[in-house]
């Protein structure tokens, strides 16, 4: 019998951690690590918005990746138009506003969510895997032929958005900034998943017969669910433009939909905090094994395949899972 840590212990540990980051990293000179926690923290906020759909909804999606371009790519445009002083298809004016900006970039995220999601859940198993895919590669495709927005190029933005009351080209402002939106999105998140809707989704995921058996609606759940995880992912997208003040096609590719499957089931899937200790694991690897060799996938596969086969509920699980 191994003993088991609490969650409540890891969770407290986790935001004490994060918390005192940037006066850890000032103290000790390493300015770097607040640059890469930022980017822990966004990723881990696009991580938790896919646990959403695979751990509780049962859906597993590999177009994941596209909400995060879209929110990215609502972000850049808008601060493109502002920069050059002309409105979007001549009829709205560009804005580096983070309060108008950020809020569209969830909207417009959701909505492709809403529409992507109720075509796809016309479909279950592998062909909704593959519907989501699909969709994400043509808005990829879509985004490479954006000649007016760089296409395969990418789009710089030359700032950082503007915030009342932060500045966030400061990278301690901006880092506690996307702490806030993680914990906010961790928050309503766990609300969710506690609540009567979130029994359903798992009574759908697990026994899709018997909830309809009950007569209710699965299809809408799973669809709310499908829009809420689009939401969050183009949170992180207007974040992670801010962040490395430029955007590319890649951000739609279907391997940034892998990558935060990986951090979703080295965390933990179906545990909300895993993805973040997941997203934590990941680019912390990639950040030191990248350091020795550019081939660090080559190193980082078969750690990834111990987690697979000795800690199957991830990292997150085999801490606080007794054995």
């Amino acid at each position: 019998m191994t003993s088991a840590i609490p969650k409540t212990v890891i969770i407290i540990a986790g935001a004490l951690f994060f918390c005192s980051l940037p006066w850890a990293a000032d103290y000790f000179g390493e300015q770097y690590l607040i640059s890469l926690f930022t980017r822990i923290l966004i990723y881990s906020l696009a991580a938790v918005s896919l646990d959403l759909l695979i751990g509780y909804g049962g859906l597993i999606s590999l177009g994941h990746a596209a909400f995060v371009g879209i929110g990215a790519y609502v972000t850049a445009i808008f601060f493109h138009h502002s920069f050059v002083a002309e409105p979007i298809a001549g009829i709205v004016a560009g804005s580096d506003n983070a309060l108008l900006v950020w809020p569209l970039a969830i909207i417009i995220s959701a909505a492709f969510a809403l529409i992507i999601g109720s075509l796809s859940l016309r479909t279950s198993g592998m062909h909704f895997i593959m519907i989501t895919l699909a969709f994400a590669q043509m808005l990829y495709y879509f985004a490479v032929g954006l000649e007016k927005y760089g296409g395969d190029d990418g789009l710089s933005l030359y700032s950082r958005n503007q915030l009342v009351g932060m500045d966030l080209n400061n990278d301690v402002h901006f880092y506690f900034v996307c702490l806030f939106f993680l914990t906010l999105f961790l928050f309503i998140s766990h609300r969710l998943v506690k609540s009567r809707f979130g029994l359903v989704l798992r009574g759908a995921a697990s026994s899709s017969r018997r909830i309809k058996a009950l007569g209710i609606p699965e299809r809408r759940y799973k669809l709310v669910c499908f829009v809420i995880g689009g939401a969050g992912a183009g949170l992180a997208g207007a974040l992670l433009a801010n962040q490395t003040e430029y955007v590319s096609p890649g951000l739609l590719h279907w391997t940034l939909s892998g990558e935060l499957m990986v951090m979703v089931l080295l965390g933990g899937l179906g545990s909300l905090f895993g993805p973040v200790l997941g997203a934590t694991a990941y680019l912390l690897l990639e950040e030191t094994l990248a350091m020795y060799t550019e081939h660090w996938m080559v190193y980082f596969g078969p750690i990834l395949i111990m987690v697979v086969l000795f800690a199957k509920r991830g990292l997150f699980g085999f801490l606080t899972q007794k054995e």
